[in-house]
């Protein structure tokens, strides 16, 4: 390899590019359209059609060839940080129900493609497009920009705007902050089957309280205002309406405080909506010319209720197909019947085809296999050990697969009459012999990955350990694929013995094991940390040196490594918190709450969850990196526990990213953090 490991990660924006991604399969089955980079250190994004009748695969678009720029308007920017997109080029695009046109967005401009010619062209707009997407039957395209929700006639090039803002803070036809960062909605208006009207979200932020990101190292130029709906305080208004393209509207009234969810096929116009306390979600059928709604089905928890990618949707003779927590278990239902289950942990539908219903679920939590229910009995579609996606229509499959035993990143197939036809994937190889061991470690037998150099003769030496852990709710770092650990093995190499542990609070073990966190964001996992570290001791007596351990994360991650060595300085000896949330009173209203309640009713939560409190027992070193240019975790979080710490008269250690959001997606700036790591992680622990 002639790049080193950190320069090739980040060049690479961590192995994800020349990987095969967004699937579109034709009614046919004929086609499958998808998009990838040409290589693996190319982050332009190109349109890409299969054959998979010849098997041939065609260059649709090509963004370089479009003289597009990569001046990107702020909302797009803003979209694609709440989507954690990485490339440029075509990162998104929609098709009409045929699958013969395609529209997507390029710097600002606004592009249709027919896919059968390969002829592209930009649309005349009024301003850059935010999120096109093409009516069913392809003869419209409707987009943002401005704050106003437009349509196109593909044809005659009448362009007008459906609704338009009535103030600075409105905007038609976007999710707000909150739906897209943390209930991964990332739209805001929806085509009705007859390509005749759209469901469209009004969002007013005026409530929403303002916040101004600056850039001290460019005192020039002013801040950013940002509207941040931080734990306590108010979201945006949300509302429904339905826009006919003769210019009706239609009010699609709800009563809860988010939208997290919405979908019209030709069965129903469905909502879905939670309370501010999300211990409810509730699904409503919606006449789209009253906008009357009625309840179809309502969930509760007395924690949270989960919102589940994919639902609601519906089989051709109607059946609701949606996701829901019973005896114990998150599973599938068609009509009022669960058709998996407890044991099987159901995490998203992918795609319903006519009577059968794909879906993703886990009956081992380092495993996401891919299922299928075919109006009878539950079949398998991955036969293998690892992480599985995919897509299905027309009787042909998509699979997407990622394990430890294969090289690379991912792999692709297409399936169609029993004949699989590879999607290559230009990613480029890490280059790193993994060594990577998956078990259960501590009381809990905690899901757990360590990851030992591949140069270490087990019971040659004792190492300094790393832990290296997300360990928040929501997510998952312990998983049988390869590109989950690349980061964790490179920092092996450089002679520490990882852990890599799930603890309470993170998906695949069942809805007990993930409402164990609420109302305490700090004990459970940390208390699961130590317990993991002291699990793989026992299992590696002669491997694990436990007088250096260190632990580092970023996000969620980063608050954990901080909570570590200050509250635990008998086990931590060290520390690097990457953009860490150090009180949840600074994060936003949906995750926090989610966890914590509200802050005016249960401020003792938010204590004893906070570091502030801990500031004054730090005696172990701790570097605390943020990015000034973070709109998610705010660098608010790191300067206030740095003042806190020299206030207690702590010595740590503060690195200041200029210009840098919370995915640090600058080439240089993700270089260097690894190098940058590693010195420190190895001068503290007396390396």
């Amino acid at each position: 390899m002639s790049e080193s490991f950190p320069r090739l990660f980040a060049r690479t924006r961590r192995f994800t590019l020349g990987v095969p991604r967004g699937f579109t399969i034709s009614p046919d089955g004929a086609r499958v359209v998808f998009l990838r980079t040409r290589s693996g250190t190319d982050p332009v994004t190109c349109l890409w059609e299969l054959d998979t009748e010849t098997q041939a695969e065609r260059l649709v678009v090509d963004p370089r060839s479009l003289d597009a720029d990569d001046d990107l308007p702020p909302e797009e920017r803003a979209r694609r940080e709440r989507s954690r997109e990485q490339a440029g080029g075509v990162v998104a695009y929609t098709t009409d129900s045929a699958v013969t046109t395609a529209v997507f967005a390029l710097s600002g401009g606004l592009y249709v493609t027919d896919l059968p010619s390969g002829e592209t062209r930009r649309l005349d707009i009024p301003g850059s497009a935010i999120d096109p997407r093409v009516s069913p039957d392809g003869r419209r395209v409707a987009y943002v920009t401005g704050g106003a929700l437009r349509v196109q006639d593909l044809t005659s090039g009448d362009d007008r705007a459906l609704a338009a803002p009535e103030s600075p803070t409105v905007t038609y036809g976007l999710a707000e902050f909150i739906a897209a960062e943390e209930m991964h909605r990332m739209r805001g208006h929806w085509w009705s089957p007859s390509s005749d009207a759209l469901l469209v979200e009004r969002a007013d932020e005026a409530p929403v309280h303002s916040w101004y990101i600056a850039d001290p190292a460019n005192p020039d130029r002013p801040a950013v205002t940002q509207r941040y709906p931080a734990a306590g305080t108010p979201n945006a208004v949300t509302e429904l309406f339905v826009l006919g393209l003769d210019g009706t509207r239609v009010a699609v009234p709800y009563d809860d405080e988010y939208l997290t969810t919405a979908a019209w096929d030709s069965h129903a116009l469905s909502i879905v909506t939670m309370p501010r306390d999300q211990k409810a979600l509730r699904l409503f059928a919606v006449d789209p010319a009253t906008g009357r709604s009625t309840l179809v089905r309502e969930d509760t928890d007395p924690a949270w209720v989960d919102v589940v990618a994919g639902v609601p949707a519906h089989l051709d003779d109607g059946s609701l197909v949606w996701v829901a927590q019973a005896d114990g278990g998150n599973r599938l239902f068609v009509g009022d019947r669960a058709v998996t289950p407890p044991t099987l942990q159901v995490r998203a539908v992918l795609d319903v085809d006519h009577d059968s219903v794909l879906f993703t679920a886990s009956g081992d939590p380092t495993e996401i296999q891919l299922w299928t229910w075919d109006g009878h009995s539950l079949l398998p579609v991955s036969t293998r050990s690892g992480v599985f996606s995919g897509r299905m229509a027309s009787g042909v499959g998509v699979l997407s697969e990622q394990t430890l035993d294969v090289e690379g990143v991912s792999t692709t197939v297409v399936r169609r009459d029993g004949v699989a036809i590879p999607i290559p994937s230009m990613a480029e190889h890490p280059g790193l012999d993994l060594r990577v061991s998956l078990g259960r470690s501590g009381r809990r037998e905690l899901a757990t990955a360590v990851v030992l150099p591949s140069w270490h003769e087990q019971g040659s030496r004792r190492l300094p350990v790393l832990m290296d852990p997300y360990g928040g709710p929501h997510a998952q770092r312990v998983l049988n694929r390869r590109g989950g650990y690349l980061e964790s093995q490179w920092f092996a190499e450089q002679g520490f013995a990882v852990i890599v542990a799930d603890g309470r609070g993170t998906p695949g073990r069942g809805p007990g094991f993930e409402r164990a966190v609420l109302g305490d964001l700090a004990t459970p996992v940390l208390e699961d940390q130590v317990d993991a570290l002291q699990g793989v001791a026992e299992q590696y007596p002669d491997d694990l040196d436990l007088t250096r351990v260190a632990i580092r994360g970023w996000s969620f991650g980063g608050f954990l490594a901080a909570l570590a060595v200050l509250r635990r300085p008998d086990v931590f000896h060290a520390a690097v918190a990457g953009a860490p949330v150090t009180d949840w009173r600074l994060y936003d209203t949906c995750y926090t709450e989610r966890y914590l309640g509200h802050p005016d009713e249960q401020p003792e939560v938010y204590d004893n969850s906070s570091l502030f409190g801990d500031a004054a027992k730090l005696d172990r070193p701790l570097l605390l990196i943020h990015g000034l240019a973070d709109d998610n975790v705010v660098a608010a979080h790191t300067l206030r526990l740095s003042s806190a710490l020299l206030a207690a008269g702590r010595q740590h250690n503060v690195l200041p990213l200029s210009g840098v959001t919370h995915m640090t997606p600058q080439e240089v700036v993700a270089e260097n953090l690894l190098l940058l790591q590693v010195d420190f992680l190895k001068k503290s622990l007396g390396e």
